[in-house]
């Protein structure tokens, strides 16, 4: 009998190269990757073979699943980066910042309060919940985000900085939860939360994105100058930034994601040869869809039926709520009065600002986020009502947003993209 590390081995080089080679077919489906890797996932757990365990002896490996979901996102945030090529001017990114300075602390905030009236949870308990679900996610929000650096549509530019800053605001509340779960008197850390975690920690982390960046950049020009890097090699500059630049910004208590994101729009700036940032560009989304592929599998393989059917009202609570109501009416909120860069028109199309509403996924963010507080004190009861509701959750984002991103894109490309020079 082969060894389980073997078959493992067998079954992901035989789900690579089925979705690779059949990658033309399902890209005109209404169905996403991520769904396939889900099915298999699930598969691969203790309703299938078996071959993936991260509960051993009833003892969930939240570690394992923390560094896998951690490395996943990084590469994804730093690819958000490099895909930006706008200038960094407010005006140019006025959506960005009304979807995370109105969107974020609207969609924390509801959901914190489903949380407090409706799920039995207290105050920090439900604004860790609102934390964890309200950022949209980076890495399976993909099919929605610019293609490309000449990709100068405004709806992909908005959900991929988006995507690329949501820990901005998202991180400040995750670490605000964790501290009421441990302390339920917010007189003792709230002064600290606000001085550390939010200001510091952001500040910090836009700092060290571009020192780090614009270091590393220099340096390598400087070397290449006077000997060319191998080939073979240059494109693992773009690794050694990414883990350069949150790791350094984590020791000054930064937050990584955000100085990640800052180095990818840095590096895209930094070069004068165009074809660089391009290259990192084609190799980072590599490596990323590899890692897709192992953290969807792993979602798949610690479902659950008997705790998923325990918490399913309270999840279906949560996800209507979420999707049809919170998300979308934030959208609307947010977008009262912007008006589009490329277009005649007042305000944005109805239609645009449905679908911002609309493709706000879950997916390999949130799971991090979940990973994280488990390690940092979520425990007990809590703890499960919290985590079944987060897989739940995205579970159901990976089906609704995998099965509409390509006819709603579609929609969009045909009806309103090219529609902008429209007059109102």
């Amino acid at each position: 009998m082969p060894d389980i590390y073997i078959i493992e081995l067998f079954v992901i080089g035989l789900l690579l190269l089925m979705v690779t080679l059949g990658s033309g077919w399902i890209a005109r489906l209404p169905l996403s990757f991520a769904i396939i890797y889900l099915i298999v996932g699930i598969f691969l757990g203790p309703y299938g073979f078996g071959l993936i365990q991260l509960r051993r002896d009833g003892v969930f490996n939240a570690e394992l699943l923390e560094r896998i979901t951690e490395l996943v996102v990084l590469i994804s945030v730093f690819g958000c980066g490099l895909k930006i090529v706008r200038p960094l001017k407010l005006r140019v990114w006025d959506i960005t910042t009304r979807l995370i300075i109105f969107l974020m602390p609207i969609s924390i905030f509801a959901l914190a309060a489903v949380g407090k009236l409706f799920l039995g949870m207290n105050w920090g308990e439900a604004i860790l919940l609102g934390a964890i679900l309200a950022p949209t996610d980076p890495v399976l929000a993909s099919e929605v985000q610019l293609t490309d650096t000449n990709d100068q549509d405004e709806l992909r530019f908005g959900l991929t900085s988006e995507g690329g800053l949501n820990d901005a605001l998202a991180f400040p509340f995750v670490y605000f939860g964790i501290y009421a779960l441990k302390d339920e008197n917010w007189g003792n850390w709230f002064k600290q939360w606000i001085m550390v975690d939010l200001i510091w920690a952001i500040a910090s982390g836009i700092v060290m994105g571009i020192v780090v960046a614009k270091s590393i950049v220099w340096i390598e020009q400087k070397i290449q100058k006077r000997r060319a890097a191998d080939e073979l090699m240059e494109d693992f500059i773009a690794i050694s930034t990414i883990l350069l630049t949150y790791s350094l910004t984590e020791m000054v208590n930064g937050y990584g994601f955000l100085a990640v994101f800052v180095a990818g729009l840095v590096v895209q700036r930094s070069y004068r040869n165009s074809e660089k940032p391009l290259a990192q560009l084609e190799f980072v989304e590599q490596v990323e869809k590899l890692l897709e592929v192992g953290t969807i599998l792993i979602l798949g393989s610690i479902l659950l039926f008997k705790p998923m059917l325990n918490y399913a009202m309270q999840s279906l609570l949560v996800i209507t709520l979420l999707f049809l109501i919170i998300r979308p009416v934030g959208v609307w909120i947010s977008t009262i009065g912007k008006r589009p860069l490329d277009s005649r028109r007042r305000t944005f199309h109805p239609g645009t600002r449905w679908l911002f509403g609309w493709f706000g996924i879950r997916g390999v963010g949130s799971l991090y986020y979940l990973a994280y507080a488990f390690g940092h004190g979520l425990k007990g009861e809590v703890g499960e009502q919290i985590a079944w509701i987060t897989y739940t959750t995205i579970v159901v984002s990976v089906i609704v947003h995998g099965i509409s991103a390509t006819p709603l894109m579609k929609w969009y490309e045909r009806d309103l993209a090219n529609q902008r020079n429209a007059t109102p």
